[in-house]
């Protein structure tokens, strides 16, 4: 769990919050300076000092309060102006953020997905990195019968392996027979467009799935986003390796629908990028429904990499 405290210089009540927090908490406690309102707004500090827990602000009054930089006061249990939360009012915070990540985080719950829906047949692996590849070279996937020099060795035919492929969720399959998608790669617009090498065009299912096509193909990748909830453009540009994001105050939220079913179905709609924390944490206020965390630019690239990054190796 992640705890930082958003805080302008020289703030009195930065003290008392770091004070309560460690009398709270065992939790390792980060600490970040603020000095404008645009820095205020790009990080999601409503007034200082503002606590975070996994990016989210677990005092958030549910509006904007227009704060920027100025004080924040809170009120005790007994409803008196305080310049900190007590500390029983932040172990609740702890405790209840703790609960909703129910011991396992978003990312454990992709690894593990993405663990399951990995091939392990030699052909079926074949085929699985063939269509990957067919992605990466055109932006389109494979025909099924682009796929039959693979499958004639093997005593199943193409239909069949990709039946076992789409079982597994490590492609999805349209009701004509062709291939919908493979994770990370989507046959149809998405609201992730990745440019591949200056070259080809493609789709990603996810934010998640954006970031990991780098890594998976070792070329350098342009990815082009938006804030769903400003429609403000978000964009990662990654060359040998290193990402810049823009605007620089980006983020991912990772989240799943409580559905259950294909990856597409009940997490990649809640997979997305956000121009500021605070455009995130208005979005996971607005959708409590919606299990999830917060990412900064160096967890969601390492959760991306880690999940597609492998996927065309040869062992």
């Amino acid at each position: 769990m992640k705890l930082e405290v958003l805080h302008v210089p020289d703030c009195p009540n930065l003290v008392p919050m770091l004070q309560r927090l460690a009398e709270a908490s065992d939790l390792h406690v980060t600490t970040r300076l603020i000095e404008t309102d645009a820095d205020a707004a790009e990080f999601g500090m409503a007034g200082s000092p503002t606590l975070l827990i996994d990016g989210v602000d677990p005092f958030a009054a549910g509006h904007d309060c227009g704060c920027g930089v100025s004080c924040r006061l809170y009120r005790d249990p007994d409803g008196r102006i305080v310049p900190a939360p007590s500390v029983e009012q932040l172990r609740v915070a702890i405790t209840a953020a703790g609960q909703r990540h129910d011991s396992t985080t978003p990312e454990e719950v992709l690894s593990a997905w993405r663990t399951r829906a990995l091939p392990l047949d030699p052909t079926e692996k074949a085929v699985h990195q063939a269509i990957l590849r067919a992605f990466a070279t055109s932006g389109h996937p494979p025909t099924p019968s682009d796929l039959d020099a693979l499958t004639a060795d093997s005593d199943r035919g193409t239909s069949e392996i990709l039946t076992a492929l789409h079982d597994v969720d490590a492609i999805q399959l349209a009701p004509s027979g062709h291939i919908a998608l493979a994770y990370p790669f989507s046959a149809t617009p998405t609201r992730h467009r990745v440019r591949i090498d200056d070259r080809v065009d493609a789709y990603a299912m996810c934010a998640i799935d954006a970031l990991g096509i780098a890594a998976m193909l070792d070329q350098d990748t342009r990815i082009e986003s938006f804030d769903v909830t400003t429609g403000e453009q978000v964009t990662v540009t990654t060359t040998a390796g290193r990402a810049v994001w823009e605007p620089p105050g980006a983020v991912v939220f990772v989240g799943a629908g409580t559905g259950g079913g294909p990856s597409a179905d009940c997490c990649c709609d809640y997979l997305n990028f956000f121009a500021t924390n605070a455009a995130a944490q208005a979005w996971t206020t607005e959708h409590p429904q919606i299990p999830g965390q917060i990412l900064d630019q160096a967890e969601a690239e390492e959760l991306g990499n880690r999940l597609f990054g492998h996927l065309l190796t040869t062992a």
